[in-house]
């Protein structure tokens, strides 16, 4: 069995924000208005989404490297959200008072 088969029946424990709807997708983890909830967040897809999210920074931060200059891209610092459904939601600046994520942490090897 490949590890894709094997993620797809795995899950993740992780609180997201559930709103008076009962919409636990909505907004990710620990949005304003509404109660966090522990919830079992699939492996598969968080897995696809999350390495999307990445192949796509990978090839940002590739352009930034190639426009050279005095101020080259040593590091980045990204906040992101996870859904319950195993979405990734970027956290921008504008969002980020008063919002909790994960930080991802891209360092160029020494």
């Amino acid at each position: 069995m490949d590890d894709t088969n094997e993620l797809s029946d795995q899950t993740l424990p992780f609180w997201v924000t559930v709103s008076e709807d009962g919409d636990d997708d909505a907004m990710g983890m620990f949005g304003r208005s509404s109660e966090p909830a522990l919830r079992a967040v699939p492996l598969g897809p968080l897995r696809k989404n999350l390495a999307e999210t990445v192949d796509a920074l990978q090839q940002l931060f590739a352009d930034a490297e190639a426009r050279g200059g005095t101020l080259p891209l040593a590091e980045a610092q990204l906040s992101f959200q996870v859904t319950a459904s195993g979405g990734v939601q970027l956290i921008g600046t504008g969002q980020m008072q008063g919002t909790r994520g994960l930080t991802l942490v891209f360092k160029r090897p020494s």
